[in-house]
């Protein structure tokens, strides 16, 4: 059996925290652990980690690596990469390829798939359900439905037939999220179960309802290879998972599941799964409250207070502040698209960026600068590069700096710095035994993260392309260079 993780959300309901190139799977809402973090540890109470799979964009590739690396405690590579986002439907489907192609994968494997974004517990009560439909997923497909304990609108809905076997119902119909009236007949009648997102069924199960309900996806699988599913992935139709199959075929089993569950959708739900104060309060980060109730406060770096107020939410960032009437967080999203017609950086990256090597943070900029702190792992370095537009200054704050300037190479110690040309090809890595900490400040007339080239990499952020003139003397002669 192998179990996959799909990744490929955007979590936009949780902005300011979730971002485009940070979503909310990589957030550490419960704990010290991030969801995507939570859910591969709960596939692992009954699935190898070695068979633990996770299906993505390219764009998050090397997120996942780092914190699936940190949980498991050993390199990660267990990667279906998404060129583009073509919904749960084409994310199955290149995933069954990769399994038979790549993962040594016959028809018979057991494959689960669940997101990476939700709140289940306890992990222990989940895991046994699952184990009891391996034999079930042999010729059916398996959905998992979650016992209501609300009348929730936000929940699409699966209507029970009859019961199957042990805690398992032949399937009605898939309902889509509901008023408030009907929700509240839903959750009397007792027949509907809200629908988790999760399914279990072999692979040969999957391949007969793709060939019956969606020809697309089964030439995909069984007539190109996975190079070519890769290359013509964008033409694919994106379609759920549920439109395409779920709603059509006959096999259809739903485990009826009851355990506490939260799709974390919305700042709301993010409030509901907090531990609250004594005034039902939901407090993260450096928060002081007076005459406050039922309220969720998130503090990133500021000291940020609250004084006689009641059922509010607000999220403090580096450069961005979320302020809503608890009810109202539903409409967060409306409110990322209109960021998103004024072109608002604050949707993609926050002022602190992860990267594999480390991490950077924007501390100030302006049309012709900006200064950084980076933070450099011990042992880790930068891609070899260049920019354009700008030249660079770096003072060592803490560590030492072995830097790749042309040429040369120079160590440079705490409290020393150094000077990057314009269009000069540089590196910047750790050789010491603590992190390395230093600001940078670029000067130029322009400072955008996109003038760069990169050379060579470590982390394989390279791709073939011809350098110019000037490059090809640098380096002697033709060779690899990616703008990115």
């Amino acid at each position: 059996m192998k179990s996959i993780i799909m990744a490929g959300g955007s979590g936009t309901r949780l902005w300011p925290l979730s971002r485009k190139n940070f979503p909310k799977q990589f957030l550490s809402l419960m704990g010290s652990k991030s969801l995507i973090q939570l859910s591969a540890e709960r596939l692992s109470r009954f699935t190898d980690v070695d068979d633990i799979f996770v299906v993505a964009g390219e764009g998050h590739q090397l997120a996942i690596q780092e914190q699936l690396s940190r949980l498991f405690q050993k390199p990660y590579s267990n990667l279906v990469l998404e060129p583009t986002g073509r919904n749960t439907a084409p994310a199955v489907a290149l995933t069954v390829k990769y399994m038979l192609d790549k993962a040594n994968s016959n028809e018979d494997e057991i494959l689960f798939f669940s997101p990476s974004d939700h709140i289940i517990r306890p992990d222990s009560l989940f895991a046994n359900n699952v184990k009891d439909c391996f034999e079930l997923g042999k010729e059916s497909i398996v959905t998992f439905g979650i016992v209501p304990s609300r009348p929730e609108t936000g929940y699409g809905y699966i209507e029970l037939g009859e019961e199957a076997h042990s805690g398992a119902h032949s399937v009605k119909s898939f309902v889509e999220k509901p008023d408030k009236l009907i929700a509240e007949k839903y959750l009397a009648s007792g027949n509907y179960l809200w629908n988790s997102g999760m399914f279990l069924f072999s692979v040969k199960v999957i391949l007969e309802a793709f060939r019956k309900f969606s020809p697309e996806l089964y030439q995909m699988i069984t007539e190109w290879t996975y190079d070519e599913a890769i290359k013509n992935y964008n033409k694919i139709q994106s379609i759920s998972i549920d439109n395409a199959v779920m709603e059509k075929a006959e096999n259809i089993i739903c485990k009826k599941i009851a355990v506490d569950w939260n799709d974390v959708g919305s700042w709301d739900a993010v409030y509901d799964i907090s531990p609250k104060d004594e005034s039902n309060n939901a407090v993260m980060g450096d928060v002081e409250l007076l005459n406050v109730q039922d309220s969720l406060v998130i503090s990133s770096k500021k000291l940020t207070t609250l004084i006689g107020l009641k059922n509010i939410v607000v999220v403090e960032t580096d450069d961005a502040i979320l302020i809503s009437d608890r009810s109202q967080t539903q409409y967060v999203k409306e409110m990322v698209s209109i960021l998103k017609e004024k072109n608002r950086p604050e949707l993609n990256e926050h002022t602190t960026n992860y990267r594999p090597w480390g991490s950077y943070t924007i501390l100030n900029e302006s049309g012709h600068y900006k200064i950084k702190k980076i933070i450099v792992k011990v042992g880790q370095k930068l891609s070899l590069q260049r920019h354009i537009h700008r030249s660079e200054h770096w003072i060592v704050v803490s560590g030492t700096a072995l830097v790749q300037v042309g040429d040369a190479e120079i160590f440079v110690h705490e409290n020393e710095s150094t000077y990057i040309p314009k269009s000069m090809a540089h590196r910047l890595a750790n050789p010491g035994k603590i992190p390395l900490e230093l600001i940078e400040v670029q000067s130029g007339e322009y400072v955008g993260e996109d003038d760069i080239e990169r050379i060579e990499d470590v982390y394989g952020r390279v791709t073939l392309h011809p350098p110019g003139p000037l490059l090809q003397a640098w380096r002697g002669g033709p060779g690899r260079l990616s703008l990115n």
